[in-house]
């Protein structure tokens, strides 16, 4: 969607490589791509920014005859803060992984990678049959030696919703990004294709509980995503929280305003930065896909 940062002073777009790589690839791969409307019925989240601090967001929305969602998002906030993160869910009834990536650096010194099939269920049998994430992903994952790190758990469990053969990294050199996250992506992205356009659709009483544990990984990232008070603090507390779970995981169980300020009481403390409204984005933002309204 852009080709320089909105800070003019800052480097490149370190991730925007990937974006335009997955939209060449969604084009020419999947079957009947079409563009979903990024909006909760109130607010679009297509497009954000805060001028004052430099810093915008971009979002698109797609489904095919493959997936039922796939979201992308771009973060550019000059060299302070760069991300690229996509989800890919397959439809009900392929009963498989949900594809993540999640890619973030701070001031250009402190990158974080994760790009997993993340299981919805703890036991791979529970998928759909003859999936075997170790013999899918392992032969992968050892080709790059950067990205075999361990998830810490100050955010999550990486127990639920995350296999052991995910690519994760903390780093700071800069060259690991060309070197081998960059085609390590590629290879998780067109790995996780194949495997859906060859996994048969199952039956109804399955894609019923397919439905039951998108919801529950959605209700999972939702309450414990760090990037909310981030937003929060760049774009406003209420379109943080829509953000969240109207747009990134829209099928999460939102829970009440009491309980989230029991649970996290620091929020309570919290002066909320300076409301920024929705602005329309540039024409460029928009893909040439054909729209269909859900």
């Amino acid at each position: 969607p852009w080709t320089a940062s909105i800070d003019e002073s800052a480097q490149d777009l370190l991730y925007m490589p990937f974006w335009e790589w997955q939209m060449d690839f969604m084009q020419e791969h999947l079957t009947n791509l079409q563009v979903l409307p990024c909006t909760n019925g109130e607010t679009d989240f297509g497009y954000n920014e805060n001028t004052e601090k430099k810093a915008r967001i971009v979002n698109l929305c797609f489904a095919s005859d493959e997936y039922k969602k796939i979201r992308m998002t771009y973060y550019d906030a000059g060299d302070a803060t760069q991300v690229f993160n996509a989800v890919w869910y397959p439809h009900d009834d392929k009963n498989l992984p949900v594809l993540g990536v999640d890619l973030l650096v701070f001031h250009r010194k402190k990158y974080l990678a994760i790009v997993d099939f993340q299981p919805l269920y703890e036991n791979d049998d529970e998928h759909a049959e003859g999936y075997d994430s170790k013999a899918l992903l392992e032969p992968i994952q050892f080709k790059y030696p950067s990205l075999q790190g361990q998830m810490s758990s100050r955010f999550y469990d990486e127990t639920k919703f995350f296999s052991k053969n995910m690519l994760f990294a903390r780093f700071e050199e800069g060259n690991v990004v060309d070197e081998e996250l960059y085609p390590a992506f590629q290879d998780y992205v067109q790995e996780h294709v194949k495997l859906v356009q060859s996994t048969p659709s199952s039956d109804a009483t399955v894609s019923s509980q397919v439905a039951e544990r998108y919801q529950a990984y959605d209700t999972y990232s939702a309450e414990r995503d760090p990037a909310t008070r981030f937003f929060a603090a760049m774009f406003g507390d209420e379109w943080a929280q829509d953000y969240v779970h109207d747009f990134l995981f829209d099928s999460a169980e939102r829970r009440e305003p009491e309980a989230a300020e029991v649970e996290q009481p620091v929020q309570k403390q919290h002066v909320p930065a300076k409301e920024v409204k929705p602005v329309m984005p540039p024409s460029s933002v928009q893909p040439k896909v054909a729209f269909v309204a859900r």
